[in-house]
């Protein structure tokens, strides 16, 4: 009896996170001298990226722009200041890159949440793979103009992509090795790791 009473105590003490709106989420982040994620009134502080991190998205972003430079049709290849918005969800989350073809798409006109990503790239940690994998793909998947994912490993020279082949279907393929190519088929532009991880150690 004394432990239930103890254990019910405990509960009630926990307190509940605040719920904001997305635009009191917007106001704060434009003050926020970090990142945060933005989970339907929840405010979520970004795992900071290490050097090894930043220099791979970096990589990635240049090969990227490399990439898609020569391609019919106004491609463009953003980092990771750009969020993303999730409407259905109500979620703004910050990928590592991401590309858009013709014209970008701004949340109620609004320039910090774009909501017509093409293909979306994260970078893997150990902090973040779990939840990009599954719960942050899952997301990304209620927008239409989403068409494939691709994820970095970190500790090996390997990419991962998933491509929407039809509107619940996906086509995972894995490449690995330095001088492995990943072919981006929502672009039709191969992504050669050598260029991704360019000065990285292993």
């Amino acid at each position: 009896m004394e432990k239930a009473m103890l254990e019910t105590r405990s509960r009630e003490r926990i307190p509940k996170p605040r719920l904001y709106s997305l635009s009191q989420y917007l106001v704060r982040e434009e003050k926020a001298q970090e990142k945060h994620e933005f989970y339907n009134g929840i405010i979520r502080k970004m795992p900071g990226g290490t050097f090894r991190h930043n220099e791979i998205a970096s990589n990635t972003l240049t090969a990227l722009k490399a990439a898609v430079r020569g391609l019919p049709g106004p491609y463009r290849v953003l980092n990771s200041d750009q969020k993303i918005y999730i409407e259905p969800a109500n979620v703004g989350v910050y990928p590592d890159a991401l590309v858009i073809c013709a014209e970008p798409v701004f949340y109620q006109g609004r320039q910090d949440l774009i909501t017509n990503p093409l293909v979306v790239v994260e970078v893997l940690s150990r902090s973040t793979a779990s939840y990009d994998r599954q719960g942050k793909f899952l997301l990304y998947q209620q927008l239409p103009s989403f068409r494939e994912y691709v994820l970095i490993e970190q500790t090996r020279p390997e990419v991962e992509t998933w491509f929407r082949e039809e509107e619940n279907l996906w086509r995972k393929t894995v490449v690995s090795g330095i001088k492995a190519q990943a072919l981006l088929r929502a672009l039709g532009v191969a992504l050669p790791l050598g260029e991704v991880y360019e000065n990285v150690l292993f």
